[in-house]
């Protein structure tokens, strides 16, 4: 066994695999259920037992326990989101708290590890299959390969990003007579094994839009795009870790491939809209036009998404977004209110944004953006607000006046909740795009490539503005790479709020500024560890009262807080597991 719920997760991954649908129809794969039919010599014949396996791998990724910590992980640590004040919930006051008990559940990492089984168990098993079926081609296993490899890729990133040193495996685990007891592998290693083994996925993986136009498989299996803006953000991962000029060479790199694919494709369907204007190889949706056509439910999959899992709300809702940013409960039991509401920096606009001192998230009220992504904007005495992002029906609200924000509406169908959750989209690799080049610039004297980043943050920027609007970003007010940086931290807010994806802005900016990481090296082998960047911890307690996240800044000293303790249950079954070293294994708090 690798670790006891590791274990209960991938006996069951194995043997649940009978899978009764074909790849042929739309969303197929979330109408398939598992039967009793067991993986073994009678199983691995056909064609269709490999797709079927496939399909049962990205199933296992839309789990509850996913998408939770997607959400949770990746931004309720974060400045974004605060628990709903009416809420009873003691764990999720302690990861406010930074109280991140070994027996929190949040920490169980087993969801994970059972799609990184289900990957292997078609890793290893479906290379049979080309001796025993020959309508299963040497080119369908490369391809259904390649996507095994970067499924498995994109979870062993979330781990590394949130416990850094975890077991890394690429053998299946299959029946109950396996003993894999493994030791954490450091992160240079764990990163190391997703990249070799992306460049080898991006060899055989489909190109986005082979499936055919407005195929959901463009983007809910993983493509080139997908594969190629997975290696980018793993890139400027192990980049701000190591400060490596190199690995920030390769987001540019990876990400302009991203953009080029992404404009080839949309000019097969829209020549007429060519122009030779930078900005125009983006395509972005108009700032009026974005929100509901990015995000809404019932349009989803836009043409600048790269990578969403698909939900369709009748076999498969997504819960786990609904409990979190809409309603809490079950279709028969449920709370008017979610457990989660956005923080008090999206209730009104600062001229000091896109400093290390701002305490709001958006300049102007002319943006899109501030009345859209939450319920009351622009009300100034709120500390917490509703999200609105990936919740409303409706389109795009704007203002003039002014005046509050849409209010908060509980008219979604609870029974289907039909909501896609975005992994990847082009905004979000432009400015991944914009990180990377202000890391590679020289100096302050580096106005070239200080500008090329100023242009992409200015192209998001620009398309979320009220047409007409005065441009709020001008060129010389950002020319030094510290201001830089900032703006392109503030601006990723801005467009990727309450989409998971903060927590690790903040992580990747404290370790740009940090001196003495080493991701060779495990954090409980050691006892002396780099201390944290205090502006990013300045960011992270703008979202609690006056006074009150003084104590969290204070706690969090070093690396190993950046990250959450592994499991107290894990460490029982599996000896050679290290616990992360500030937290001990205790009903207390205290801290080493």
């Amino acid at each position: 066994m690798i670790t006891n719920s590791i274990k209960h997760f991938l006996v069951a991954g194995s043997v649940c695999c009978g899978l009764a649908a074909t790849l042929c129809s739309c969303n197929d794969f979330l109408t398939i259920y598992p039967t009793d039919r067991t993986v073994g010599t009678d199983f691995w014949k056909t064609k269709g037992d490999v797709e079927e396996m496939v399909n049962g791998a990205y199933k296992s990724m839309l789990d509850y326990s996913i998408q939770e910590r997607a959400i949770v992980w990746g931004a309720y640590r974060s400045d974004e989101l605060v628990k709903q004040k009416d809420l009873s919930n003691i764990t999720l006051d302690n990861i406010s708290a930074v109280n991140l008990l070994p027996t929190n559940g949040y920490n169980s990492w087993a969801s994970f590890y059972k799609v990184i089984n289900n990957c292997n168990i078609v890793l290893n098993h479906a290379p049979q299959v080309l001796a025993e079926d020959p309508e299963f081609t040497e080119g369908d296993y490369q391809t259904i390969r390649a996507q095994m490899l970067a499924l498995r890729s994109l979870c062993y990133f979330y781990l590394v990003r949130t416990f850094r040193d975890i077991p890394y495996s690429s053998q299946s685990f299959e029946d109950d007579s396996q003993n894999l007891i493994i030791e954490q592998s450091t992160p240079d290693v764990v990163l190391q094994h997703c990249l070799d083994d992306l460049v080898e996925a991006e060899r055989y993986i489909m190109k986005s839009g082979a499936y055919g136009r407005n195929d959901w498989r463009n983007w809910g299996y993983f493509t080139r795009d997908a594969v190629d803006a997975l290696m980018a953000d793993i890139y400027l991962w192990r980049a701000a870790m190591t400060h490596s000029q190199s690995d920030y060479q390769q987001v540019v790199s990876y990400v302009d491939k991203v953009i080029d694919a992404k404009d080839a494709y949309y000019n097969l369907y829209h020549v007429d809209n060519v122009t030779a204007a930078e900005e125009d190889k983006y395509h972005l949706e108009e700032g009026d036009e974005a929100f509901y056509t990015i995000f809404n439910y019932n349009v989803g999959n836009s043409h600048e998404s790269i990578l969403e899992w698909q939900y369709n709300g009748r076999n498969n809702s997504n819960q786990a977004l609904e409990n979190y940013y809409y309603q809490a409960g079950n279709e028969d039991n449920y709370s008017r209110t979610s457990m989660l509401m956005a923080s008090q920096i999206f209730n009104s606009v600062a001229t000091n944004a896109n400093t290390a001192q701002g305490t709001k998230v958006y300049l102007t009220k002319n943006d899109y953006r501030f009345w859209n992504n939450v319920y009351e904007a622009n009300n100034e005495e709120a500390l917490q607000l509703g999200v609105r992002k990936m919740i409303d029906n409706t389109g795009t609200i704007y203002d003039n006046k002014n005046t509050l924000g849409a209010s908060q509406t509980n008219d979604r169908a609870f029974k289907e909740f039909r909501q896609n959750w975005i992994v990847y989209r082009l905004t979000d690799l432009m400015l991944m795009k914009a990180e990377a080049l202000v890391e590679t610039a020289a100096n302050d004297s580096d106005v070239v490539t200080l500008q090329r980043a100023f242009d992409l943050v200015q192209a998001v920027n620009k398309r979320s503005l009220v047409k007409d609007a005065k441009d709020t970003l001008l060129f010389d007010d950002y020319k030094a790479k510290t201001s830089m940086e900032l703006l392109v931290l503030a601006e990723r807010e801005r467009e990727l709020c309450f989409e998971g994806k903060r927590w690790y802005d903040l992580m990747r900016y404290c370790y740009r500024h940090m001196t003495g990481v080493n991701i060779s090296q495990r954090l409980a082998d050691t006892s002396a560890w780099p201390e944290l960047y205090q502006p990013m911890l300045k960011m992270i307690i703008r979202k609690y009262e006056a006074g009150k996240g003084d104590a969290v800044s204070y706690k969090m000293k070093g690396e190993p807080y950046l990250y959450w303790p592994i499991l107290e249950s894990e460490l029982k079954v599996n000896n050679l597991l290290k616990q992360n070293p500030v937290y001990i294994q205790e009903k207390s708090t205290s801290k080493n």
